[in-house]
């Protein structure tokens, strides 16, 4: 009986760290992400400071004021808030 007792303890003290290593990874992983947004936000902001620097950058075609190329578009931080 005093076994099974032993076993119980064992696993539970398994659990607890494996929980507290779960949270510690979640919460890496939040700051992560929000390191990897704002520096996609930066990114932006600098192209088009360089693109202002260099006299507009690429050439592209008269294209309707509301249309933007496809796979590529700006999205502000400030947008994204949860």
């Amino acid at each position: 009986m005093t076994f099974h007792w032993f076993v119980t303890a064992a696993a539970l003290a398994v659990a607890v760290v494996a929980l507290s290593r779960a949270r510690r990874t979640a919460r890496r992983l939040e700051q992560l992400t929000q390191l990897y947004w704002e520096l996609r936000f930066q990114h932006g902001e600098l192209r088009v400071q360089v693109e202002r620097l260099t006299g507009g950058g690429p050439q592209v075609s008269q294209a309707p004021a509301g249309a933007a190329a496809p796979g590529e578009s700006f999205i502000p931080l400030t947008s994204l808030k949860r």
